[in-house]
């Protein structure tokens, strides 16, 4: 007996011993960093074309192409030419996330300012307006900024790659640790933090994507915030004036603008607002559907939602046709089934969707209960998407911007692309 507890001790000393070591983990974490106003007041200005590295939102206006660099500023890109578009500048925003133009006047956002730019000499780009600490906070790709109006700090996060060494079971072998965000675990920081135009009445606007949080209508500017759709009177440039402020609960994400109506994408549902009083949006209905990430686009009584899987909601992937013939009383038609649906686009019944990493569909949707599959292009990133009349596609995702041309949507065929280049 005594023998076997020797034996019994001397096991229990070696698993302990070979328990503890150290181990080298790499993980993926929001990392905070805090920064005063002054910085992002002083931080705007034109330099010459750099890169895409980290391409958020598209805008087209006329000739020009406008691509963000999510928080860092816009690409401005003459594409006369869609086959050999060429980079004219980029101007350095701190903060900027969403964009529209008007008169050759360009409204961004700066963290908490809205700022307005002459954009008549695209190279030469010149602030003209600012309106400032109309922003408290923000969103994109899954991740908040927001700011203390009393030490007027911001705060941000950035995603980082973090290798620590710890005392860990030697056993134990995960040297990269996936991303636990909304109850679920995802292999990359870009899965995991991802959630995605109608001209003017009066005077020249541009054409944004689906994922848009800013529009305008007549001579007022429409931004969705988290929770609030802010009204601004643009009919000074130099001067946006705050007019009306729209609770929206939580959740809002994208803004669509269709004739005098507009159409808010939120995680809970879409929400359509008359705007024939465009100072004063009056909403009439609010239709619901699974908690998801939700861009919207409509043409005629048809309204097109995709609802994705992610940090805003485990719904469903999939796509929802819903019939807003009667605005106060939307009602479902069909959904479908779809891989990892981002960004959208709709006209003539040509239908472009965008699947995230399993790349580019396109619909003809002319019966909204028997939708056709075109064309499937994958290999390719796709994020959002604006169709310009019948000839033109442009996309925007991971991979870069990518031009087609569209006029067979059976057979999209690629004009040029400017890729992601990253930086080491």
């Amino acid at each position: 007996m005594k023998k076997l507890i020797v034996i019994l001790i001397a096991g229990l000393a070696s698993w302990s011993c070979t328990d503890n070591c150290r181990q080298t983990r790499t993980y993926r974490a929001t990392v905070p960093y805090s920064f005063g106003q002054e910085q992002i007041r002083t931080g705007i200005g034109v330099e010459s074309p750099r890169d895409l590295e980290n391409p958020g939102k598209i805008y087209a206006y006329g000739n020009y192409l406008l691509i963000g660099e999510t928080k860092k500023g816009i690409h401005i890109i003459d594409n006369s030419n869609p086959s050999s578009p060429k980079k004219l500048s980029f101007l350095k925003i701190p903060g900027v996330i969403d964009m529209a133009i008007k008169d050759n006047v360009l409204y961004t956002d700066s963290y908490t300012d809205l700022v307005a730019f002459d954009i008549s000499n695209p190279t030469a780009i010149k602030e003209i307006g600012r309106r400032m600490n109309v922003f408290n906070y923000g969103l994109v790709d899954g991740v908040s900024w927001y700011y203390d109006p009393y030490s007027k700090i911001i705060t941000d996060y950035e995603i980082k790659t973090i290798t620590e060494t710890i005392s860990t079971n030697c056993g134990e072998n995960n040297p990269v640790w996936p991303i636990y965000r909304g109850g679920v675990y995802y292999e990359s920081a870009k899965d995991a933090f991802n959630s995605s135009g109608t001209p003017s009445a009066n005077g020249t606007s541009g054409t944004g994507g689906s994922m848009a949080r800013f529009t305008i209508y007549d001579k007022y500017l429409y931004a969705a915030t988290q929770s609030d759709l802010l009204v601004f009177d643009i009919s000074t440039a130099e001067k946006p004036d705050s007019v009306n402020k729209v609770n929206l609960g939580w959740g809002a994400e994208t803004i669509f603008p269709y004739k005098d109506k507009l159409f808010i994408g939120s995680n809970t549902g879409m929400y359509i607002f008359d705007n024939s009083n465009p100072a004063k949006p009056i909403r009439q209905s609010i239709f619901q559907h699974a908690r998801a990430c939700d861009p919207v686009v409509v043409e005629g009584d048809n309204a097109y939602v995709t609802l994705r899987q992610g940090w805003c909601g485990q719904s469903p992937n999939q796509l929802d046709i819903v019939n807003i013939s009667s605005l106060t009383n939307p009602f479902l038609i069909k959904s479908y089934t779809m891989d990892n649906p981002h960004g959208l686009s709709v006209l003539s019944n040509k239908l472009t969707l965008c699947e995230g990493k399993y790349g580019l569909k396109s619909y003809n949707v002319a019966d909204p209960n028997d939708i056709k599959l075109l064309q499937h292009i994958k290999g390719i990133n796709a994020f959002d998407v604006i169709q310009l009349g019948n000839n033109l596609l442009l996309m925007i995702g991971d991979d870069g911007f990518f031009q087609y041309d569209n006029s067979d949507p059976k057979n999209l065929k690629l004009l040029s692309k400017i890729e992601v280049v990253t930086k080491k």
